[in-house]
């Protein structure tokens, strides 16, 4: 079973994702963040996805916390486009001793996830405001280039950042975002073509494109 809830970090997800009995497991789908892991006594980072990542091996409980997109590289001291369609271990980014230290004091928690808060907001830098109005901005549907020039920022300027932040160029989180709310959409019951005029799409063949590049399931398959 899949629970979470507003992180006292700005912009950031506390989630935990219990086995639930039900057959199959669930793909995790891009959405422009990365996440700091813990599974069965081990501290990971999921880095920015491009496609669905399907968890491998039996269901187990993970706790976490997603942070906000572009946060995560200044917290990990890593470029975001190193972890791209990645699960890393945290020791193979922090020192061994550190990782450790970490381990221990998150498995001695009653509470995995809120350790993982706790060690997120002890780390976490100053947000980019000019990074988080990008998103803010794609998130609602803005063009790339029209945020661009509203954030004072040239396309070399922008992509080199956006690479460094998010994994990715800013078309590519655009594309992202746009599925996010695409998804949002047809969750709620919206028909499908109506979806795709709201999300920003040309039309429904080009929500179904997106959908199958960036998950490889149809939008109903998705959904069920």
């Amino acid at each position: 079973m899949y629970e979470e809830r507003p992180s006292r970090l700005a912009g950031a997800v506390v989630w935990t994702n219990t086995p639930s009995g039900a057959p199959g497991t669930l793909p995790v789908l891009p959405d422009g963040c990365m996440d700091l892991l813990w599974r069965e006594d081990r501290l990971l980072v999921a880095g920015p996805d491009t496609r669905a990542h399907v968890p491998d091996g039996p269901p187990v409980t993970w706790a976490g916390i997603r942070l906000f997109p572009g946060t995560a590289p200044a917290l990990l001291g890593v470029p975001a486009h190193e972890l791209r369609d990645r699960r890393v271990e945290l020791a193979d980014l922090w020192t061994a001793p550190e990782v450790r230290r970490l381990a221990d004091r998150v498995a001695a928690a009653p509470h995995p996830a809120v350790a993982l808060e706790e060690l997120a907001l002890e780390r976490a830098e100053p947000p980019d405001r000019a990074l988080r109005r990008l998103v803010t901005s794609l998130a609602a549907g803005r063009a790339v280039a029209e945020t661009a020039d509203e954030l004072g920022l040239g396309a070399r300027q922008l992509h080199r950042r956006s690479l460094t932040a998010f994994g990715y160029g800013p078309k590519t989180l655009a594309r992202i975002l746009r599925l996010q709310r695409a998804l949002a959409l047809a969750r709620q019951g919206v028909p499908y073509a109506d979806t795709a005029n709201r999300a920003g799409y040309a039309d429904q063949a080009h929500l179904s494109r997106d959908v199958r590049e960036f998950t490889g399931l149809t939008l109903g398959a998705l959904l069920r």
